[in-house]
């Protein structure tokens, strides 16, 4: 069991009573490390000239992780300490000084000035934290109440869900998925909005918004894709933004026919863990919601049977195009068969754990948003009790 550390320094407390992260272990030590390299360099310099006038800088050196008290303490010691180091004679054929001399003095001044700095500039510092920490726990908050956790079943399906921004240490990303269960069937969505961050949270604030209240309308998944992309594109009218495009993959299982729909706006193909196989589910593609314009076809279905023990896999392209430091895309089905080809039937939370794992070994640095989807019937017999049908296409 791992001890806590008692060296490690309690995360301080903005005004809003959040959490500011503390600094590294290597910044806390940087004005003890520039006071040991003084003493150092002191002996072995072999000009004699005052080294301890480097120490004037020891306050703004402090002022990278202390507060306005910690860099004045350490403005008071730096002063002090120069007047030892004046007064001490360290080497054979150096001799102590006058610590009234005025070069002397005008060290001393400057470093009470440097120090004053140090303290206005760790103020500063300690506010623009505690702003940042407060405006990215408002979009972490908007981003929890977007991306409502996965529960692990919706309806007549097992379910869970993996999202990792690309932003490191933040919620705030554009890819986005949802699942919810409807009188026509369990209805997901699982997309990615051009660009990440803070400007893409908007756009995936109307997609969410669009497709949780189109989901429970009556009529097809094609009606609810065609309802989607008018939402976008008044969307792109009123920005405007001509380059604003949302790539998405809207799915619909139907128990009674144990088969999904699926409808893929050019997202990444979905993935069918199945029998001990993993294979790619293609179908026509349509162009991403936003571009529905330029396309004189509109968009088709395509259906595949979905069987008790399938787990149906749906993904961004953050998961797919992560590399490794030799510059090598996550290879997510040659992955998915090593680790469930041939074997049992794996549940949707053991293929999310498994990527959750895997990942981070290949990549050590994401570069987009990563958001992950996977469902799996729960087993219960169909309504009727009929033989279900071949729906595969």
């Amino acid at each position: 069991m791992r001890r806590p550390s008692a060296r490690r320094p309690a995360p301080r407390l903005s005004a809003a009573g959040l959490e500011v992260p503390a600094p590294p272990a290597w910044m806390r030590w940087l004005p003890a490390v520039y006071v040991a390299a003084v003493l150092v360099l002191e002996p072995v310099t072999p000009v004699r000239w005052p080294v301890s006038f480097l120490l004037i800088a020891l306050p703004l050196v402090a002022a990278f992780t202390r507060g306005p008290v910690g860099v004045a303490a350490i403005t008071v010691f730096a002063v002090g300490f120069e007047a030892v180091l004046a007064g001490t004679p360290c080497c054979a054929g150096r001799v102590s000084h006058d610590l009234g001399e005025r070069h002397y003095v005008a060290a001393y001044i400057s470093t009470a000035l440097v120090g004053l700095l140090g303290a206005v500039l760790a103020t500063h510092r300690r506010r623009q934290e505690a702003h940042l920490v407060n405006a990215n726990s408002v979009a972490e908050a908007l981003m929890r109440t977007l991306l409502r956790p996965v529960p692990p079943r919706v309806g007549r399906v097992l379910a869970a869900g993996l999202y990792r921004p690309a932003v490191v240490g933040s919620l705030v990303g554009g890819d986005l998925f949802d699942i919810c269960a409807t009188p026509a069937g369990e209805r997901a969505i699982i997309g990615d909005v051009r660009g990440k961050g803070l400007p893409a949270v908007g756009t995936v604030a109307d997609i969410l918004g669009s497709f949780r209240q189109v989901a429970f309308e009556a009529g097809d998944l094609l009606q609810l894709a065609a309802g989607m992309e008018r939402r976008i594109a008044r969307e792109v009218e009123a920005i405007p933004d001509a380059e604003l495009f949302v790539t998405a993959a809207l799915i619909e299982y139907d128990h009674r026919a144990r088969r999904v729909t699926i409808v893929n706006h050019g997202h990444i193909e979905p993935v069918l863990i199945s029998g001990g196989e993993v294979r790619a589910l293609t179908g026509p593609p349509a162009l991403p919601f936003g571009l529905g314009a330029l396309a004189a076809e509109r968009p088709t279905a395509h259906t595949h049977r979905l069987d008790h023990g399938d787990v149906l896999l749906l993904c961004t392209d953050g998961l797919i195009e992560a590399r490794d430091p030799a510059g090598s895309f996550y290879p997510l089905l040659d992955r998915l068969r090593h680790r469930f080809g041939g074997g049992p039937a794996p549940s949707p939370a053991e293929v999310i754990d498994f990527l959750d794992t895997d990942l981070p070994r290949h990549a050590r640095v994401l570069h987009d948003d990563v958001a992950i989807l996977a469902i799996a019937p729960d087993g219960s017999a169909p309504p009727d009790g009929s033989a279900v049908p071949d729906a595969r296409l």
